[in-house]
């Protein structure tokens, strides 16, 4: 059976990714069944600059959807790359969504920690420090949006939870050279991988992303199950060679997803009529050397 990934036209943040969870609403409603603690990671790259964060339109998407089929605890984590997660909730009206759903939020900068083994730049083992929440939630939704990187070409739903999932002080470490980051993210996802992955591509970042790049008006959303899958099909609304971005090129070399595109089924709106080609970051030729 192919992995299948919901894609639509967006009219807003909360719009697209509402319209894209409906389209698989029946799997999520079995999905969620017996689940005990959800995990929801935005993306806090910046906690100042709205274009480089997921927006809290989207998230509000994705509660108002698991809210229908769950009502246990609901657990907002992450660990911004800078400052800390109250200075990004209170920027980007995320505590509204305490008394609204009455989720709580995690600093999973500040959180427990596992010990995982990634690699250093001469591909030997190197120690990494995972949250402990992460790791645990036995049901982890990333809602991420679609930017370019400085280091792996493109940043969508995986990189978002891995990278953020690290905890204080353990982001940098894996930094080890393009071949090195890329390998550490496919091999740190097989302990975090997202059990559904929300894309709001309403607006995207093109050129120097994850931070200061510039807007794209995109207009599209995604949800999958299968987020190796989800990041391949954006990819290539990016215009972008899902191959080349290398920890997606691992994972689906060591079998842990698909991002072969004649593999996929996509539910909702084709692929062709949604490509909106991105500016790469200035770096990307250089990036291609993880190959």
């Amino acid at each position: 059976m192919k992995p299948t990934v919901a894609l639509v036209r967006s009219e807003s943040h909360y719009d697209g990714v509402y319209k894209a969870l409906e389209l698989i609403e029946d799997e999520i409603r079995e999905d969620l069944k017996g689940k005990r603690k959800i995990l929801v990671k935005p993306n806090f790259v910046s906690t100042k600059r709205q274009l480089a964060a997921t927006h809290v339109d989207a998230v509000r998407a994705v509660l108002d959807m698991i809210s229908k089929y769950y009502s246990g605890k609901i657990v907002i984590g992450e660990g911004p790359a800078v400052s800390s997660l109250m200075t990004g909730l209170k920027n980007f009206g995320y505590l509204d969504l305490q008394k609204e759903y009455d989720v709580e939020f995690v600093d999973l900068n500040e959180d427990d920690y596992v010990e995982l083994e990634g690699y250093d730049s001469q591909l030997k083992p190197l120690k990494l420090r995972m949250s402990k929440t992460l790791v645990e939630s036995d049901y982890r939704i990333s809602v991420a949006l679609p930017k370019t990187h400085d280091c792996v070409i493109a940043t969508l739903s995986i990189k978002n939870v891995v990278v953020g999932g690290l905890v204080k002080g353990e982001k940098g470490k894996i930094h080890q050279g393009y071949r090195a980051i890329n390998l550490n993210i496919a091999k740190l996802a097989r302990y975090v991988m997202p059990h559904l992955g929300v894309i709001d591509g309403f607006v995207g970042m093109e050129g120097r992303g994850p931070v200061s790049g510039d807007p794209v008006d995109l207009r599209v959303a995604a949800a999958s199950f299968y987020p190796v899958s989800l990041d391949a099909v954006m990819c290539k609304i990016m215009g972008f060679n899902p191959m080349d971005i290398g920890y997606l090129y691992y994972l689906d070399k060591w079998g842990i997803g698909v991002a072969n595109l004649e593999k996929i089924e996509i539910l909702g709106e084709p692929i062709e009529g949604l490509v909106r080609k991105f500016k790469p970051h200035p770096r990307y030729q250089e990036m291609l050397n993880w190959k």
